[in-house]
């Protein structure tokens, strides 16, 4: 599913609004979960799932073409889980 499917569902669901109005609603949206998660906020959509930011701790990789040992540093990924109706539904 895309943003314009998105966009899409909402003027469905909500016949007078323009699709101008439901872009600017999911980007509101999609703007202030951007910036909880980048403050160390968990957010929870209940029957979907929850994202929270997910601290990586420093390792030792290795270079495919050379084989040599390098250092990862740490950083921040993002972690989703999905609820149980969500699993539910994946799974039949």
């Amino acid at each position: 599913m895309k943003r314009s499917d998105v966009i899409r569902t909402i003027q469905v669901q909500f016949k007078h609004m323009r699709s101008a109005d439901a872009a600017a609603i999911l980007d509101t949206v999609v703007d202030s979960m951007i910036d909880a998660v980048a403050r160390g906020d968990r957010i929870e959509i209940r029957g979907f799932g929850t994202f929270q930011p997910r601290m990586r701790a420093p390792k030792i990789g290795y270079n495919p073409s050379t084989g040599k040992p390098q250092e990862i540093a740490a950083n921040t990924t993002v972690l989703f889980k999905p609820s149980r109706e969500l699993t539910k539904k994946m799974n039949g």
